[in-house]
């Protein structure tokens, strides 16, 4: 009672200050009362749990906020009253307001900018707010009665043991498949492989399997409870909001989902166009590297074993342009949080790969230097074989001892290579080898054996012929060496071995020891170091040569 009073007094003060001030009901324009209206945010009352209406206007020194909630609190009151009865909502109109009025209780005011705002009489806002509120009280009564009640409890018993029932099937379900998965080992479920690979067997493949169909089983029900429970809540208008809730959290998350998608759909045609376009060059330039390698194709200074090399430069780069053409249609490139993980990442690349990009371009640098290919026997620093890789970073090589070394390619091209099947191939391999013998020995004997020894020797080169140097004249022994040419660079050391071993047979045939430099040799009782089958069958080491002379 004291509210209303003071309600009313204080809306009789404000009905006199507007009087004063010069204004009428007739002469309070539209647009001087649009204005001042803007300044008031439209406030919602909302006495349940939906907003009936909104307030746009303050009354006196009551503001919009406090109007809302006290018209909310009045119509919860009005419903609780037992002896309620839509028509117990009452209009009283007076001069300049009209209110809303429950058994003597003002619910609400209605004034000339609610009016107004409404863009109708206050009298016809006030008939139209009073049935809002009597359907409003009216339903929220039903919705809280005994027979409401217990209808919606036995339909979240209802619900429930649907819920129950569904699980329960569901689980069955689902033990049926499992037995019959197990029944089908060895027949329609069988071991997996990759080529001879035995990936998984029988027992392993029904498990996998039965593994993926229990995740499914649980995903099944988990999104079955969550589905059921804002059912549940949403029986009960209190409670709508949680169900709400509950739903916007599944569903907001797929809509942006989908939208972003929707949004992003002309970036990914261009992005796909892009790739169209870089895909096709690379294939055409494919095509061209095939036929330059096959040599089909030929292009002036470019050597077929450019080809692929040469191929792999340009997709890298294409690659490398492509990605910087798309980089500003991919998803968050804009974002900073992209940009600072690109950053880091191109600063530990460049910290960290100072030695890969330098075997990369000393590898770049192999190629187009071009001094050996995958088959050329060589030797780099004190390493000799026969290249069977060339990577972008290192090469290997199978020596005679069938050991694989890897050997970066930024220490190839620091240290010096010998080619000996490029020489072989064009020119003609050199092998040589040399012997020694005393000032003694006739020197064109010498290199008459040499010589022989060489044509004994297989896998040599008719033309040129060998021949012979004498490197080197020493105090007590002349040095010769023996030069022969070869193509097979790969057979080195079959070709050493014979060669010496045939010197060994043609001077040793000729009677002429191979002694080391600086021997000393004495006769005199010591038996000859050529082999039994090059000495006479009566040879007999000589006796020494002592001589006594008389002495008188």
């Amino acid at each position: 009672m004291f509210q209303r009073i003071t309600f009313r007094i204080l809306l009789i003060l404000g009905c006199l200050c507007y009087a004063q001030s010069g204004f009428g009901q007739e002469d309070f324009p539209l647009q001087e009362i649009a204005p001042a209206r803007k300044l008031v945010e439209k406030v919602p009352v909302v006495p349940f749990y939906d907003t009936l209406f909104y307030v746009n206007s303050n009354i006196g020194s009551f503001s919009a906020e406090e109007r809302a909630a006290s018209i909310a609190e009045k119509i919860r009151t009005a419903s609780k009253d037992f002896g309620f009865h839509r028509d117990s909502i009452k209009v009283v109109s007076f001069e300049n307001t009209a209110e809303i009025v429950f058994k003597g209780i003002v619910i609400m005011g209605i004034n000339q900018p609610d009016a107004i705002a409404a863009d109708k009489d206050q009298l016809t806002l006030a008939n139209e707010l009073a049935e809002t509120i009597g359907e409003a009280i009216a339903e929220h009564r039903q919705k809280t009665g005994l027979r409401y009640v217990l209808s919606r409890v036995a339909l979240v018993i209802l619900i429930i043991a649907a819920l129950y029932f569904m699980i329960k099937l569901l689980n069955g379900l689902f033990r049926l498949i499992s037995g019959n998965i197990e029944s089908q080992k060895g027949k329609m479920i069988k071991s997996i492989r990759i080529k001879s690979y035995n990936l998984m067997d029988e027992n392993r493949t029904a498990k996998f399997i039965l593994s993926c169909i229990r995740v499914v089983r649980y995903l099944v029900v988990i999104i079955i409870l969550y589905l059921s429970i804002p059912m549940v809540f949403s029986v009960f208008s209190p409670t709508r909001g949680i169900a709400d809730k509950l739903f916007g959290y599944v569903l907001i998350p797929f809509q942006r989902i989908f939208t972003s998608i929707i949004a992003y759909i002309p970036n990914l045609i261009t992005i796909i166009i892009i790739v169209f376009v870089f895909r096709y060059l690379i294939k055409g330039l494919r095509y061209l590297a095939g036929e330059i390698a096959k040599g089909r194709l030929k292009v002036r200074g470019f050597f077929p074993d450019w080809a692929y090399p040469s191929l792999r430069i340009i997709k890298t780069l294409l690659y490398i342009f492509m990605f910087i053409v798309i980089f500003p249609y991919l998803p968050g490139s804009d974002s900073r949080v992209f940009q600072g993980v690109s950053v880091f990442v191109g600063i530990i690349l460049s910290l960290g790969s100072s030695s890969i990009i330098g075997n990369i371009i000393a590898g770049f640098v192999l190629t187009y230097m071009r001094p050996f290919k995958v088959g050329d026997r060589i030797k780099t620093g004190d390493i000799e074989g026969n290249v069977i890789e060339k990577t972008p970073l290192v090469i290997r090589i199978r020596t005679p001892k069938n050991e694989e070394v890897t050997v970066p390619n930024s220490t190839v091209m620091s240290a010096q290579t010998f080619n000996y099947s490029h020489s072989a191939k064009n020119y003609g391999l050199i092998l040589h080898t040399k012997v020694t013998f005393g000032y003694s020995v006739p020197w064109q004997q010498v290199h008459n054996l040499l010589l022989k020894a060489a044509s004994r020797t297989s896998d040599l080169m008719s033309e040129p012929k060998p021949f012979v140097l004498q490197a080197a004249l020493n105090k007590s022994f002349v040095e010769y060496q023996i030069n022969v040419f070869t193509q097979e660079a790969n057979k080195m050391l079959d070709i050493y071995s014979e060669l010496n071993q045939n010197i060994q047979d043609v001077f040793h045939e000729e009677g002429l020891e191979l002694v080391v430099p600086d021997y000393m040799a004495h006769r005199d009782g010591n038996y000859s170091v050529l082999p039994p089958e090059y000495l006479p069958n009566d040879y007999r080491a000589p006796m020494f040569n002592v001589k006594v002379t008389d002495k008188k």
